[in-house]
């Protein structure tokens, strides 16, 4: 019964915030300044009439609270809307990027928690020496690190200078590959880069919270008590402090995710990857209010909904964790 009201409150409390951003986000863009359809329409010679016809066409001549009656009734149909750039619906958009962004960033996110995980636990065991202040400097380093700075040097160096990868893009376009395993290749090449980048940029604050989370659990009373029974430092970091430690890692992984979208923008944008950074930026260039506000919708639904998911895996993994 408990676990039943903690799961409700919980799944309240993410309606709520997505129904305070899907608000914040209608607003947001109407705003912005400069008008979409002088953007859209770049005719210096176009005529009122005709502007104003256009205007209409998208619904942009109603009183904005008109809009936004049509707006939340569009998309409880699961409509959000049609793109003053791309002349499609905003979901089709959306939907035929979100592979090239998972590729990207879930491959990114796994490697740079994987490899955090595992040089925070080092450092954290050659806590004081070199390793650790050597470890700990170069963590700081990568993380502060601009995303976009980073992908340039990335480029600079392995397409420009060494020329082993391409500059950009997810595949070569128009080029007819011999058989699976060749274009496979080929997309692996062009995957690289942006996947090193990403990973460098986020490896770093995943292995500072690894190494301050081991520390911690290695100064409780029950990693003392295991040390005085003649535990070796090996298994009393595999079987006691890690488990423990890496429950610190949940929370951020999932608070983590609006920040990663936000370098997967920086990434893509520089590496011309066909994702939803890469889209979004498009949007913003054009003021294309349905397809900003669909993007900043879909994302903000995977923020709160990895943040619940989150929520209730550190409630079943911390048993010091109670529901209510």
């Amino acid at each position: 019964m408990n676990n039943r009201k903690y799961l409700l409150k919980k799944f309240m409390q993410a309606m709520i915030t997505i129904f305070i951003v899907l608000i914040f986000n209608y607003f947001l863009f109407r705003v912005m300044p400069g008008d979409p359809i002088r953007v859209l329409i770049r005719n210096p010679r176009i005529s009122v009439d005709a502007l104003a016809e256009i205007r209409a066409q998208f619904g942009l001549d109603l009183p904005w609270y008109t809009q936004f009656i049509y707006y939340l009734k569009d998309l409880l149909h699961g409509n959000l809307g049609s793109s003053f750039y791309y002349r499609e619906p905003v979901l089709n958009i959306i939907m035929e990027r979100v592979p090239a962004t998972l590729i990207l960033v879930g491959t990114g996110t796994i490697i740079s928690i994987f490899l955090g995980i595992i040089i925070g636990v080092v450092v954290a065991w050659k806590r004081g020496t070199k390793i650790d202040i050597i470890g700990l400097g170069i963590c700081l380093i990568l993380y502060s690190t601009p995303a976009f700075w980073f992908g340039i040097l990335m480029v600079m160096f392995f397409a420009v200078y060494l020329r082993v990868f391409p500059t950009g893009l997810m595949s070569l376009p128009g080029v007819a590959y011999s058989s699976l395993l060749d274009q496979f290749m080929t997309s692996l090449r062009h995957l690289f880069l942006p996947v090193l980048t990403f990973t460098l940029i986020y490896i770093g604050g995943y292995a500072i919270i690894m190494r301050n989370s081991v520390i911690e659990v290695l100064n409780e009373d029950y990693i003392i008590t295991a040390r005085a029974k003649g535990i070796s430092y090996i298994q009393l970091l595999k079987r006691h402090a890690v488990p423990n430690a890496l429950l610190p890692l949940v929370s951020m992984v999932a608070i983590n995710l609006g920040f990663v979208i936000a370098g997967a923008i920086q990434v893509e944008t520089v590496f011309s990857w066909p994702g939803l950074g890469r889209l979004m930026y498009t949007a913003l260039l054009n003021r294309d209010y349905p397809l900003l506000q669909g993007l900043f919708l879909f994302l903000t639904t995977c923020v709160v909904g990895a943040n619940f998911c989150a929520d209730i895996l550190y409630s079943y993994l911390d048993p010091r964790v109670k529901l209510s």
